[in-house]
């Protein structure tokens, strides 16, 4: 796949509450968004859930431990490895970041190899801090209806919010997913 091909592809999350169509940014994460296709393609992200979900703030996904039933190793799985931090943009409405550990077990802020997080309304106090290579296009009712969703004390979301990730040409998708 060429560059200009790379850029015209979108990534769709379809859950049962709604589709989320995201934008990758290959200039300001071009690792990141790399990683990010290479697992929606293989089919990584299929049954993972959004684990942690917070109104007004952000909900996360992409961790395969999700996949399984035992709540307590939620937030903890990766694909076995981490990515170097592409620290460039801002935490605005709707940007898709990577997540990661601790600046105290991470202090080069290294992402997580799989987890990522939507943001649900502008975030600057993470700015600087997380690798953002992402914007949804289309879909934020969906992810405000995820973030809003009944959960526990640890933001694990009551019901099971599955993903199924594919690839799709940007007409493709915005035709396929009318707002």
């Amino acid at each position: 796949m060429d560059d200009n091909e790379a850029r015209e592809e979108v990534v769709v999350l379809q859950t049962n509450l709604g589709n989320v169509v995201i934008e990758l940014n290959d200039v300001a994460a071009p690792r990141t968004c790399g990683n990010f296709r290479k697992l929606v393609s293989s089919g990584f992200y299929n049954h993972t859930i959004f684990h942690r979900v917070i109104p007004h703030f952000m909900i996360q996904g992409g961790d395969p431990n999700s996949k399984g039933d035992d709540r307590r190793t939620y937030g903890l799985g990766d694909p076995g490895y981490s990515l170097p931090a592409e620290i460039k943009l801002p935490h605005v409405t709707g940007a898709v970041a990577m997540a990661r550990l601790p600046d105290a077990t991470n202090p080069h802020r290294d992402s997580n190899g799989s987890q990522f997080y939507i943001c649900v309304q502008d975030c600057p106090s993470l700015d600087g801090q997380y690798t953002v290579f992402g914007q949804v296009i289309r879909g934020m009712d969906t992810v405000t209806k995820i973030a809003g969703q009944p959960r526990d004390k640890d933001d694990d979301p009551d019901d099971r919010i599955e993903i199924e990730a594919t690839l799709e040409t940007k007409q493709q998708a915005l035709t396929e997913n009318p707002q």
